[in-house]
Formats: structure tokens, sequence, C-alpha cells
């Protein structure tokens, strides 16, 4: 933190982005709202969503992230203060009619954390409402804390689709988002089947019962669900290809551009389409209590100081690493 000593305001490192990545020292630290906290960021995280924001997905202009772990140095709330902490990243208006429904992550007028309309996480600091915020266990590590977000995005399959625990699934796409669908689909089903192209990832990927496959996927149409993870915009066909009819499709996926796409096998098959985006942090800790085994570490490749945050965006688009991780 740094101070100017003619105005008195003071400053933060931040990764922002205007454009394109850079690193800036003097980015203003944020103000803090009532019923809200300021969080010392300790680590981190950068993903698919963010990767896509450099290629114009929801314009988003400012501090980017939305996966990280901290401390809370400022709030009204004393049980919070020197806490240890992780953020749900969606920030609804409790007022309109999706909030009053218990839809909050839908909110016409949410912001979403380093994606829409609210600074991020890479930075010495960011804001989050204390509700949002959920108290990391001691034991747990700043590495395992740092991907709580994607995991519970993972959890909230379970949550959307309701599974006997005879079904087999294909999860398409061997990135951390990928993998811990598969991994998290694997605690409640015997057969799941993860479909990559990278041996690297295929290697981090290996937990429980889960089975590989690597380039081609004969021997997986007729799947009972299709978890499309791969960041591509030809996910969603091959998906639609490898389901059966009346079995379920889940679009995880978030990418900048589209592509036409003929959907009248969904419409012959009747396939279901679910999307899914978010989901609650309580799920993620749960997981890994009843878990405790499932290797969340593995899927960090590195580590890179703020400052070093354009290089750390250019390893992350490689194709050899799952999570790239910044310390703060």
């Amino acid at each position: 933190m740094k101070k100017n000593n003619a105005s008195n305001r003071e400053f933060m490192r931040a990764v922002v982005f205007d454009g394109r990545v850079q690193f800036s020292q003097r980015y203003a630290i944020p103000e803090v709202p009532r019923d809200w906290a300021r969080i010392r960021v300790h680590l981190a995280g950068i993903c698919g969503t963010d990767m896509e924001i450099l290629k114009g997905y929801q314009q988003f202009k400012g501090v980017l992230g939305h996966e990280f772990v901290g401390v809370v140095d400022q709030c009204d709330c004393a049980d919070l203060l020197g806490q240890r902490v992780v953020g749900e990243i969606n920030v609804s208006c409790g007022q309109c009619e999706w909030c009053k429904r218990g839809l909050k992550r839908h909110c016409a007028r949410r912001e979403v954390l380093g994606i829409r309309h609210l600074n991020g996480c890479m930075a010495d600091y960011c804001v989050l409402p204390t509700s949002n915020l959920v108290i990391v266990p001691a034991a747990m590590t700043h590495e395992v804390a740092l991907l709580i977000e994607p995991l519970s995005a993972a959890c909230e399959i379970l949550d959307q689709v309701q599974l006997a625990g005879t079904e087999r699934a294909v999860v398409l796409g061997d990135g951390p988002l990928g993998i811990l669908c598969a991994w998290v689909l694997s605690t409640v089903l015997s057969d799941v089947t993860l479909a990559g192209r990278h041996p690297y990832k295929m290697e981090k990927a290996k937990w429980r019962t889960i089975k590989m496959v690597q380039g081609a996927h004969r021997g997986l149409y007729g799947a009972d669900i299709v978890v499309e993870a791969t960041g591509s915009t030809k996910g969603l066909s091959e998906a639609m290809a490898l389901c059966r009819p009346r079995g379920i499709i889940v679009l995880k996926s978030t990418v900048s551009t589209g592509e036409r796409m003929n959907l009248s096998s969904v419409v012959v098959n009747e396939q279901t389409i679910v999307g899914s985006r978010c989901g609650a942090f309580e799920a993620g800790f749960k997981s890994l209590r009843t878990y405790p085994d499932m290797p969340l570490q593995r899927l960090i490749t590195a580590f890179y100081p703020i400052e070093h945050a354009s290089e750390a965006f250019d390893r992350a688009a490689g194709s050899d690493v799952l999570k790239i991780a910044l310390n703060l």
C-alpha cells in the first residue's frame, strides 16, 4: 500500500484490464460500504472466465479476478475482522423478484466480482458484502481455499440435476473446471469419464474411479449426462452428439464468441440442456468435509508474484497448465 503525499490518497497494487492486462502500483484502494468488508488478498487465481474477459466477455474493464483467499482487515462485523475468508462472487440487490424467490445469483441488477460492474480480487484489497464471506477452516491451506469457488461451481450440477446413481456421465474438457466436475460427479456415480486432449492435465485428473479418454471419443456415445466444460464454441455440438435421447447436457463453458449451430438434434433427441454457473460455497466446503482426499492442490500448476501478472496470464493460456495463482 502506498500513499500520495500531495493528496493523502492511498493506492494499492492491482491487475487491471482495459483492453490489455496491466499491472498497476497506483490503483485506488476501494472504499468499504456499509455491511461490506475489505479483504487483504493473499492468493488470487486465474480462471477460464478471466481469459475470456481478455477476449471481450461481458465487456468488463477494471481489476480482474474472482477466485481468492484473504483476511478481512476492515468491516463493521467484529466476528469477521482478522478472519481468513473466501467470498461468493455475486452481489445481488436483495429487492427484485428473483432475489425474493431465493435466486440472488440471478438478480438482474447483480454485480459480479471481477466480471460485472465490480472490481475483482487481483489486487492487494477487494471488497464484498459481509454476507458473501465464508470463514476458511484453520486446517485448510491457502491453496485449497483458493479453489472453493470453482469446486462449488462443479457442485452446482448436483443441485440442478437429480441423479439416481446409476447414470453414465461424460465430462468434456480437461481444464480445472472440467476436472472438478468429474471429481464431484464421481462422488455419486460409479461410471464417469473425463474426455480431454492434454496428457499433463489428464494425469493430474486421476482420482477415484474416473476413466480417462484422450483424443477421439469413440465408445462414449449414449451417455446419460454430458457436462460441457471445454471452454470452446464447439463443445456443445460434441456434447449433443454424445448425449443419449432424452439425456441431459450440462453447459458450463462461458465463451466470448459464438458460432452458428444446428440445434435440431436437441429437438429430435429430446435432450435437456441445463445452463450451470456458480454454486453455493457451502456445497464446496461440504464436499471437502466428506471427501478430504479430493486433491485440489494438485490443480495449481504455478505461482507468480502479482508484479508478473502479464507473464502469468501468458502462462495460463498454455496447454500444459491447469491453474495459475498470483501471490500478493
